[in-house]
This record gives C-alpha cells, structure tokens and sequence, in this order.
C-alpha cells in the first residue's frame, strides 16, 4: 500500500478517535497492525498528527479561550479557576507520564493489550452510565480544585494503551457529579496540555531520529487528523447530549472483541 494512503488512513483514524471514549492511541496500533506495519516505526508519527487534532479544540473553541485570556488580564474568578482546574488535572498524568515513560512506550506496541483495554473500557462505560447521577456541576469553572484533581488522576489509566484518554477523564467526571457535556468539555481542553507534554517528551526522545517517516507525511496525517477532528467534535456533543456514552461503550466492546480474534487466530 502507498505510503500517503497509509498516511491519510492513520490521519483520519487519529481525528476520529482522539476525542471519542475509544482510545485512539490503541486504534492506530490496531491499525497498524492490520495493515501490517511495525508500530515501532510509526511511534513519532502517531503521537505527533494528534496535535492535529488538539488543534481542532482551538480553533471550535477560541471564543472560550480568548474570554479565558481577557479574564485573566482582568483577574476574574471564573477565568481563574478555568485554567487551575486544568492545570490542576494536568499534573497527576505529567508526573506519573515522566516517572514510567519507559514502560508505557514498551507497551504501545501490544494490539493484545489495546484489545483487552478496549473490551473492559466498554464494560466500564455502561456499568458506569447506568448508575450514575446526572451531574449536577455545569461549568469548568465550577469544578471544585479537588475534583479537577481527581479527574487527573482517572486520566493516568490512559496510559495503558487501549483505555482512551477522553474516556477516562469523562467517566471520571461523570461519577463525581459533572454534567455530561461538561465533562466531554473538559477532557477536550485537558487534552491540550496533555497531549503537548506527550508530544515535547516523544520529540525530544527521538530528537535524533524521528523514524523513516519523513516531516511531509507528518505534516500531511496532522492536516488530515485536524479536519476530521473539527467534525467529529460537533458530532459527538451531538450524540452524547441525546443518548448518552452507550453507543460509544459498544462500539470498544466489538472492536476489540473483533481485533482480540483476529490477533489471535493470525
């Protein structure tokens, strides 16, 4: 297969994935795999296009963000907390990301481990979405600073390929009493830090070989990431607002069931 359909494959699997509870971290090993290239290879290339679509949050929600900026020029107390409550949830991952970054990057390459991670991140979801309250706190800034703080530390199981970044933040923002579309909000701008941090830290790794993937198919899978991303963000607020994480939580239990057979029978 062509490299720059390769590419354009991955690109697309990134921007749909990267915001859904689905893991897209582990769909792009699958991908890998089925498409029969060595993950190994394709490591920089698969973290780097997913500021493609960090970039997509950007640029939905810039008015969120410059009201953020100008109230903080202005020391208001809801831009304050916005941006503590980010932070805040931010570090757990960055500290425990720099303390194991070696044993996370020795697992990224097991489509076993994704297919596993995928089914019982399903499983999760709908045991999580039948029993839970509807969230009763409405805002980012509403967030108490201890719960931000726990939210971060739900965020750390995505280091387990397969889990889902989105996934593990939302639950964990759903199950202590934030409201849906809230909580996919804020696992959107947590993502920023977050996935730049990873990004920095894989760069800065592999500052001297970035794999044989050249700068131009980077460039072109981080483009792709980004347009499919702007969409699906729309989409999933969409889906979430009117049925809830269900579809999401069957969808990992079928892939992953599907991938687990087929690693195993290959």
């Amino acid at each position: 297969m062509p490299i720059i359909l390769v590419v354009i494959i991955l690109g697309i699997v990134e921007g749909v994935t990267e915001f859904l509870p689905v893991s897209s971290t582990g769909h792009l090993i699958l991908a890998n795999a089925l498409l029969g290239y060595d993950p190994e290879t394709w490591k920089v290339f698969n973290i780097v296009i997913q500021l493609g679509a960090m970039l997509a949050v950007v640029v939905l929600y810039w008015r969120t963000f410059l009201a953020v900026i100008t109230g903080l020029i202005n020391r208001e107390p809801g831009a304050v907390a916005f941006v503590r409550n980010v932070l805040i949830a931010f570090l757990p991952a960055a500290i425990l990301g720099l303390a194991i970054h070696k044993q996370i990057e020795a697992m990224l390459g097991s489509a076993e481990i994704v297919s596993v991670a995928l089914i019982v991140g399903g499983i999760a979801i709908l045991i999580i979405e039948k029993n839970v309250k509807k969230g009763s706190i409405a805002s980012v800034s509403a967030i108490p600073w201890h719960k931000a703080l726990l939210i971060g530390v739900f965020q750390c199981l995505s280091m387990i390929p397969g889990v889902s970044r989105s996934g593990a933040t939302i639950l964990g923002a759903l199950s202590i009493g934030v409201e849906r579309r809230t909580a996919a909000e804020f696992s959107f701008f947590l993502a920023l830090p977050t996935m730049a941090g990873a990004t920095t830290l894989e760069l800065y790794a592999n500052r001297h070989d970035l794999g044989p993937i050249g700068l131009d198919m980077i460039g072109l899978g981080f483009v792709v990431s980004f347009i499919v991303a702007v969409v699906v963000i729309k989409a999933f607020l969409a889906i979430i607002t009117r049925r809830g994480f269900g579809p999401f939580a069957w969808y990992r239990i079928l892939v992953g069931g599907a991938a687990l057979t087929w690693l195993t029978l290959g």
